[in-house]
């Protein structure tokens, strides 16, 4: 791979960049305060091809290359985790599925309002009470044929943007034998009777990206809904999370870049003992590794984005750069609290809240202990 972004990809990071830079960075605080999601910004995002990031022209999207799509996602979280972490789940997530398992007529039907932003967002239904990591003997919520239609029944919790969402792609199981096969993936309305949506979650950060806990009581949408193959939900849940995880990972980027630049601007402003607080040792160091470790977690996740773009096998790279991303994340934002004192552990100061957002990036889509797990499975079985 050559590591130089081709000029394309300079421009729509300079577009992106700018588009934070006025819509995201200057209400993030307010964002995370109030837990309000920014639909102001979200509003204008279609036009740029953010709400269809990698969705075909033919359906309303911006078609841009994966490693584009994680630039997309890392200039956002720069200017804002709360509305990256929901813009990355419709289009990773969501909108992933239906591009990579929809047919022709649920693709024509469902991506064209959702990649421009003429509805709501979109979501995955994955996780449960008893169904985190272990998706495949954790998931309890069923899906039965009857006639024509599927009668959905069971509970989800943590689902990134379910309030906002005109749609669910949901993880049921279809086969109550158990098994790697016995899970679909069905695409559900979120207006559909028989859903209701809980309350938001008080979470430690990313406050205004709305996450709920949502029950299904014979909910009914026609067999039609079903999403790619039969039986292969699981399947197909897996490959959208090996995408989903560049997206975490380019999330994890942005905020340790914001954090970064925040850490520099502070300890040049910042006098202790008569000189900046830059001009010692101890700060450099610290300044100096957050330059070196958010550049390998950058090029980290492009190599996967590269891999993704070009066919090739990439569940490894994903799982490697979401790793070390999101590790490198939470590091540098701690650096960057220290590097400010006391005053990093005040709200009035930007890093406080970037800290609370990066911790979710670490557990997210696949925990760390969880990526070390398919990596030494690769590393083991190749």
């Amino acid at each position: 791979m050559n590591f130089d972004l081709n000029e394309e990809q300079k421009l729509f990071r300079e577009l992106v960049h700018d588009f934070a830079a006025k819509e995201l960075k200057p209400r993030a605080r307010e964002t995370d305060e109030k837990a309000e999601f920014n639909w102001p910004a979200v509003r204008k995002m279609g036009p740029l091809g953010l709400l269809g990031l990698e969705v075909p022209e033919e359906y309303g999207g911006a078609a841009v290359d994966a490693i584009s799509s994680a630039i997309a996602v890392e200039e956002m979280g720069w200017g804002c985790g709360s509305t990256a972490l929901a813009i990355s789940a419709h289009n990773g997530l969501a909108l992933g599925s239906i591009i990579k398992f929809g047919t022709e007529e649920q693709k024509a039907r469902w991506l064209p309002p959702l990649a421009t932003g003429q509805g709501k967002l979109a979501c995955l239904g994955l996780t449960e009470p008893g169904a985190g990591s272990d998706l495949q003997n954790g998931v309890r919520t069923a899906a039965v044929k009857e006639g024509d239609s599927w009668i959905i029944d069971g509970n989800k919790m943590w689902l990134t943007n379910a309030s906002i969402s005109d749609v669910i792609v949901l993880l049921v199981r279809t086969d109550p034998a158990g098994g790697s096969h016995s899970m679909s993936q069905i695409i559900v309305p979120t207006d559909t009777s028989g859903i209701s949506i809980g309350p938001a979650e008080k979470k430690m950060g990313l406050k205004g990206s709305p996450t709920h806990a949502v029950s299904f009581e014979e909910v009914q949408v026609p067999f039609g809904n079903l999403l790619g193959q039969e039986g292969r939900g699981l399947h197909q849940t897996l490959i959208t999370l090996d995408s989903g995880r560049i997206g975490i990972g380019a999330l994890a980027v942005g905020l340790a870049q914001a954090a970064y630049e925040e850490a520099i601007n502070y300890a040049q402003e910042r006098e202790a003992f008569g000189k900046p607080i830059a001009q010692y040792q101890a700060i450099q160091w610290m300044l100096a590794d957050a330059a070196t470790e958010i550049q390998a977690a950058r090029w980290m996740v492009y190599w996967a984005a590269w891999l993704k773009e070009k066919g090739s096998p990439y569940t490894k790279a994903a799982a490697m750069a979401k790793l070390f991303a999101t590790e490198v994340s939470e590091k540098v934002c701690r650096n960057s609290i220290q590097i400010h004192g006391g005053y990093g552990y005040s709200s009035e100061y930007p890093v406080e809240r970037i800290y609370r957002d990066t911790r979710l990036m670490t557990i997210g889509e696949g925990t760390s202990e969880i990526q070390r797990l398919v990596i030494a499975r690769s590393i083991l079985e190749s």
